[in-house]
């Protein structure tokens, strides 16, 4: 009887020996992966992939590639339609010459190619196809997924002069069958028409229109602006994009324009498909914006507006911003908040009637108010140069969305700076959110790790994101992380995961759910008397608790756990698949913290340690030398 026990003993002990090896064979196995798509990803651009043009990816082997010297010849001006494109962009742009890029785009366009165009917010997407419809008999149809976006678009346009106009659910009758009828009119009344994705999928007079316009050769292109939402790989999915297939079916001799800010090689090979385009030609800009600078700050609560006002008062007074907010009720709150303290601050989201909208667009580009608080339904398009400030109230649901977002400061290539304000709490609000979509918990710990990074520049992280390869030195300390570099300790958090896992393991064997907040209630020592008794209380601050709490989460220690009401959906923390490697007394866990974060018990405590062991655990990057930091003191601003 006694061997049987002992043999269940240690086969039990085998057992779960074994799932912790099979555990870090997986997580070997998938950092093996990543590794192995970065080193090939590199492998391409060494063997001398074009960086500045690149051939659109599909399943079968494209007949033809676009080469630098293809891309040479497109930027060119020695084309029939050269003079009258370089006297427009004169004339009517009030522009001397083009932007890296535009003059290939637009020679491309006007030669009937189909083209994708993935640049950078700011850098003047729209100028190639408004300048090419300008110079084109007949009109360019452009699809854009949000009025505001084609507001916007057609109250510059309107103030340089060039007939633009827009069918949408806003329009009226007489407005619709007038704009219907200049289609067909070979005297062509308007150059641009402005339509939503919906209005294409459920209108079949516009449809019939377009056909005879095709038939008489009116229809000279069709640009398809924020092309990403046609992929539901990509960050803002709408799903009326995915029936603009149509298009290219029903008018294939009319050359197709896409048009994106933010759009990696998977996502551009999905709208290729959606689109039915064949073989496009690709155009990417470099990602780097380098007059941007990037911060990261902890909020000191659940609110920051306090600490936005200090610096809207402060380092931004009489300059132009956006402060970007999670939700409509937090526009409005945020927005009356602002207004207290004196600051001219307007709200602006989807639900807000359409001349509310304009007019409050209107007064911002015309600096009658400073601030636009705003939910993401402002942005797309936004045209204004001088934006010196965007700041995030709560964090992006991804990065490739913020990297929008934060992308309409700086367009006149001033300095401009992107701040976004992280708080706890709102990981957990934006996760419910996006709930539903495929990716959208992978994509917010994506933007999660951007913000708990303390040790690589902010433009490397995405840099990976957008499949480029990133030389630190480029960033010129103009990120945090650059520029404050030996602010970070690293620390050993074994000890404090099996503590913390220790209470979620104990909830779920009494059947009771943990939010986050209550397990760092319960860690901190203020859950229920009864609680308290059976758990190790840690002596590490709020920010501390909160910190560990998310890295666990973002490396698979804990995982989400919905649960769905009828009104609302909550979030719970639970074991991750990687909770039991912390019974396996050799495995251990560091994370790196910015030492101004720490408490001074922690920053004591952990440099003791070090000097004790060896200086490996206390680390930073080099502060740049003094000679580069002569050599950029005059490009970037002294920040408190």
């Amino acid at each position: 009887m006694a061997n049987t026990d002992d043999a269940q003993a240690e086969l039990d002990s085998v057992e779960a020996e074994l799932e912790m090896v099979e555990l870090q064979i997986s997580e070997l196995l998938e950092k093996q992966t990543k590794l192995t798509s970065r080193k090939n990803k590199l492998l391409k651009i060494l063997e001398g992939a074009c960086s500045s043009a690149q051939p659109s990816g599909s399943t079968k082997a494209p007949k033809s590639s676009f080469s630098k010297q293809d891309l040479q010849h497109y930027e060119e001006s020695d084309f029939s339609w050269s003079k009258e494109v370089q006297a427009k962009l004169c004339s009517v742009f009030q522009l001397s010459k083009f932007r890296p890029l535009q003059q290939a785009a637009i020679n491309l366009s006007m030669s009937g190619k189909d083209l994708f165009l993935v640049m950078p917010t700011g850098r003047g997407k729209s100028l190639c196809y408004q300048l090419p419809a300008l110079c084109s008999k007949g009109f360019t149809l452009v699809i854009a997924p949000l009025v505001s976006l084609m507001e916007d678009q057609l109250m510059y346009l309107k103030s340089i002069n060039v007939s633009a106009v827009t069918l949408n659910a806003s329009s009226t009758k007489e407005d619709s069958k007038r704009i219907l009828a200049g289609m067909t009119d070979t005297n062509s009344p308007f150059k641009l028409l402005y339509v939503t994705p919906e209005k294409i999928a459920k209108s079949k007079l516009l449809m019939s229109k377009l056909e005879k316009a095709y038939n008489t050769g009116l229809l000279a292109r069709i640009a398809v602006d924020e092309v990403h939402c046609c992929s539901q790989w990509g960050h803002d999915f709408r799903p009326d994009y995915k029936l603009l297939g149509i298009l290219k079916r029903q008018f294939p001799n009319v050359p197709l324009v896409g048009l994106t800010a933010t759009a990696t090689s998977n996502v551009l090979k999905d709208c290729q498909k959606i689109l039915c385009v064949q073989e496009p030609i690709t155009l990417t800009a470099p990602f780097n914006r380098p007059n941007l600078y990037y911060e990261v700050r902890f909020k000191d609560n659940e609110d920051c507006t306090d600490q936005i006002a200090a610096l809207i008062r402060g380092r931004y007074k009489n300059q132009s911003g956006i402060v970007y907010v999670f939700s409509q009720k937090d526009a409005e709150a945020v927005a009356t908040e602002l207004q207290k303290r004196d600051i001219l601050a307007q709200p602006y989201h989807a639900s807000m009637e359409p001349s509310d909208k304009s007019l409050v667009h209107q007064r911002w580009s015309s600096k009658k108010i400073q601030v636009v608080v705003a939910t993401v339904a402002f942005g797309m398009g936004i045209d204004k140069a001088d934006v010196r400030f965007v700041i995030h109230h709560t964090i992006s649901k991804s990065i490739e969305n913020y990297y929008q977002e934060s992308g309409r400061a700086g367009r006149d290539d001033g300095q401009a700076d992107c701040i976004v304000f992280f708080g706890f709490m709102d990981i957990f609000r934006i996760s419910t959110m996006v709930v539903m979509e495929n990716t959208g918990q992978q994509k917010l710990q994506n933007m999660v790790a951007y913000c708990q990074n303390v040790d690589r520049c902010r433009r490397s992280l995405m840099a990976i994101h957008f499949d480029e390869v990133w030389n630190d030195e480029e960033c010129n300390q103009m990120c945090d992380v650059c520029r404050h570099g030996n602010d970070y300790i690293t620390m050993d958090i074994t000890q404090h995961a099996r503590d913390v896992v220790e209470i979620v393991e104990m909830a779920s064997s009494m059947d009771e759910k943990l939010t986050p907040l209550k397990v760092c209630e319960a860690w901190m020592g203020k859950g229920p008397a009864k609680r308290r008794k059976m758990i190790k209380v840690t002596s590490l601050s709020r920010l501390e608790v909160e910190s560990i709490i998310i890295h666990l989460l973002l490396h698979g220690y804990f995982s989400e756990d919905f649960s769905f009401t009828p009104y609302t959906t909550h979030f719970y923390l639970k074991l991750g698949r990687k909770a039991s490697l912390l019974k396996n007394g050799s495995h251990s866990i560091t994370m790196k913290m910015k030492r101004r974060e720490m408490s001074h018990a922690t920053v004591k405590k952990v440099s003791q340690s070090a000097g004790e062991k060896s200086s490996a655990k206390v680390e930073g990057k080099r502060p740049a030398d003094s000679d580069n930091k002569k050599s950029v003191a005059k490009k970037v601003k002294t920040l408190p």
